[in-house]
Order: C-alpha cells, then sequence, then structure tokens
C-alpha cells in the first residue's frame, strides 16, 4: 500500500470538490487545522489508529480536530474517509491537500526568523523581495528567536538565507580550528 499515492488521490479528490463548491479556502484552513492537532497532539494518530474505538468517535475526534465549525464539504469527506477506512491516513491526506493546495494558488511559504521583532514596514519589505523572486503570493510567518544573537534567517520554497550573528560566529570559530 503506497501511503503518498492515495493520500494525494483523497486529497485531490477534496481539492476538486471543494473547488467545485467554491469552499477550497475554507477546506484549505480546516486542514491546516487538522494538520496542526497532530503535529500538537501525538495521542490523536494512536486514537484514530485504534480498532476498538468506534467510527462515530473518530467521526467526531476528527470533526474536532479540524476546527470550531468545519464545512459541511469537510464533514462529508471524514465520512467518506472512516467508510473506505483510510482514517489512519487523515494526517497524509490533509498534508496532501495544504500542498496541493498550495500549488493550485501559487502560494509560497516565507519564514523570518530574528533575534527581536521586526516593525511591519521591514516585513512587508522582505514579502515584496520574496514575491519578486517567486511570482507568487507569499505566506509570511515571523518568529523571534534570542539564539540567533542577531540577523535574521529568512527561509521560503526551498531557499535559505541565513545572516544571523549566531551563524557567522559559528563559521568565525570553525575557521579558528
Amino acid at each position: 500500500m503506497d501511503l503518498g499515492l492515495i493520500s494525494v488521490r483523497y486529497a485531490r479528490a477534496l481539492l476538486k470538490a471543494g473547488t467545485e463548491a467554491k469552499l477550497e479556502d475554507k477546506v484549505y484552513a480546516e486542514m491546516q487545522i487538522l494538520s496542526e492537532s497532530y503535529m500538537k497532539v501525538p495521542e490523536l494518530r494512536f486514537t484514530i489508529d485504534n480498532p476498538m474505538l468506534s467510527k462515530e468517535k473518530k467521526e467526531k475526534l476528527l470533526t474536532l480536530a479540524s476546527g470550531n465549525n468545519p464545512s459541511d464539504l469537510t464533514k462529508a469527506f471524514i465520512k467518506l474517509v472512516l467508510k473506505e477506512d483510510r482514517e489512519g491516513m487523515m494526517q497524509f491526506i490533509a498534508n496532501s491537500y495544504i500542498t496541493l493546495y498550495r500549488k493550485q494558488k501559487n502560494l509560497v511559504r516565507a519564514k523570518l526568523l530574528t533575534a527581536t521583532a521586526v516593525t511591519p514596514a521591514i516585513e512587508q519589505k522582505l514579502r515584496k523581495l520574496v514575491e519578486s523572486k517567486t511570482s507568487g503570493t507569499v505566506e509570511f510567518e515571523t518568529e523571534t528567536n534570542p539564539d540567533i544573537i542577531g540577523g535574521f534567517i529568512l527561509e521560503y520554497d526551498t531557499y535559505r538565507l541565513d545572516l544571523s550573528v549566531k551563524t557567522r560566529l559559528n563559521a568565525i570559530l570553525s575557521q579558528l580550528k
């Protein structure tokens, strides 16, 4: 059984149904919440994989893990996945949906890591820089981490621009050794 192939097929079907119903954006948000739920609560996967748990309870758990008020399409999709005994793949399906949605909408994730918080103007400049390099819409996330001492780390697509003080100091240290 090829997990990747099966999860992508289910994700494509969900994306197609979502696009036809004009709910693909809402389903995208729900799949992100579901994916985060699996990441934050590892017990969710073990619970969903438990054969002793009834389909009704699994449905309630997956619906709850999809957000406060998931769309009818997401609820119907969860029922379909449970009916086909594919609930163990739900995490993979959610991640595949997110990937396919981003590809369809030409969305690029970018992450800016700084030692201190940046102003909205600087964030906007870096967002525009990434948009010009990728010619797509950017989902921009900022994070602060004092461990990098200063500078910043910008990641997008498959690129990583590391201009942090910590990296520079480590490079100097390795040259001195």
